[in-house]
């Protein structure tokens, strides 16, 4: 079986640009992935984070769907501990009723954001304790619904969306595995977990109506370019970014410099390191053979790529060479 290729959306703002300019590129962008024979494009939720325009994530999908033909679209993922049940049923529901069997419901149980922020969200402070319970709340509410319910998602009831556990850690893989539901490994951020997680989902794993057999989708960076020294260099964005991440500054998506002239300290760089550890960095040879390690160790299902690039064409030129490395992998 061969893998499949996804993307996952940040909705990263370029600086002294707008979200409006990040929104129309994101369209673009999507565009070619659908034309490209990718699988999902997912968009990500965060909240005051000046850099990031993916947090009212819903109204992105929509967007996303309404300019796109065959892409599933759908979320990396709707945070869970900042919304009710009901609202993310209807909300999806409702994305269902208009673009049918092509969205996506993923759910993670982080807030996407810090404390402060968490409470002006209006959620209570134990919400995450509650996740998997609330995750079946949604499910429920997403089924054909019974004579006497009194609860009901409309529009959502009898949509079905598929629902997808996101995680970064073993909690994660363990609640998609008791749920029989398929599972979106944060690889792109939490990589020292990976080959636990992946290891704990595929041992626990037990079939459900959703689901015969374990799925996993493994989120991991790439940066292409013709050669590798080119790469490296276009990566530098990707490096300024998660600096800033680490010290609590804005997440502007800044042109990239020579990597000797990054401006971080030898803790920072080796944190930046850590964190991207999954990287694919270099040219089509370089990712395709990162790539088919990969596939080959963990017999991933699915990878799902960031490409924080500042060069708004070579995200575009990237789909291209990705799509050509999809045909070779096993």
């Amino acid at each position: 079986m061969s893998v499949e290729f996804s993307l996952l959306e940040l909705a990263s703002v370029r600086v002294n640009e707008t979200p409006c300019d990040t929104f129309n590129h994101a369209v673009a962008y999507a565009k070619a992935a659908d034309a490209l024979g990718f699988k999902r494009f997912w968009l990500a939720e965060h909240h005051n984070m000046q850099g990031i325009a993916s947090s009212a994530t819903a109204v992105l999908i929509g967007h996303i769907a309404g300019n796109t033909q065959r892409l599933r679209v759908g979320s990396g993922g709707i945070m869970l501990p900042n919304h009710s049940p009901l609202i993310v049923a209807e909300q999806f529901g409702t994305l269902a009723s208009l673009y049918g069997d092509r969205i996506d419901l993923g759910l993670g149980r982080a807030p996407g954001t810090d404390p402060v922020t968490s409470r002006a969200l209006k959620r209570d402070d134990s919400a995450a304790e509650n996740f998997a319970q609330e995750v079946q709340v949604i499910q429920q509410l997403l089924q054909p619904s019974q004579p006497q319910q009194r609860l009901r998602a409309v529009p959502g009831e009898g949509t079905q969306v598929p629902i997808w556990i996101l995680g970064s850690s073993l909690y994660s893989a363990g609640l998609a595995a008791q749920l029989g539901l398929p599972y979106s490994f944060a690889g792109h951020f939490a990589p020292a977990y990976m080959r636990a997680a992946l290891k704990r989902y595929r041992a626990e794993f037990r079939p459900s109506a959703h689901l015969e057999k374990p799925y996993f989708i493994l989120g991991l960076p790439v940066v292409w370019s013709e050669t590798e020294a080119q790469a490296m260099f276009n990566a530098t964005t990707s490096f300024q970014r998660i600096t800033a991440l680490f010290r609590g500054e804005p997440l502007w998506l800044c042109p990239p410099v020579q990597p000797e002239e990054l401006n971080w300290s030898a803790g920072e760089k080796h944190n930046v390191e850590e964190f991207l550890a999954l990287a694919q960095v270099g040219d089509e040879l370089q990712i395709l053979d990162g790539l088919q390690q990969l596939r080959d160790e963990l017999a991933i299902d699915e990878f799902m790529f960031t490409i924080d690039v500042y060069d708004r064409d070579l995200r575009i030129q990237t789909l291209e060479t990705l799509a050509r490395i999809k045909e070779h992998l096993r």
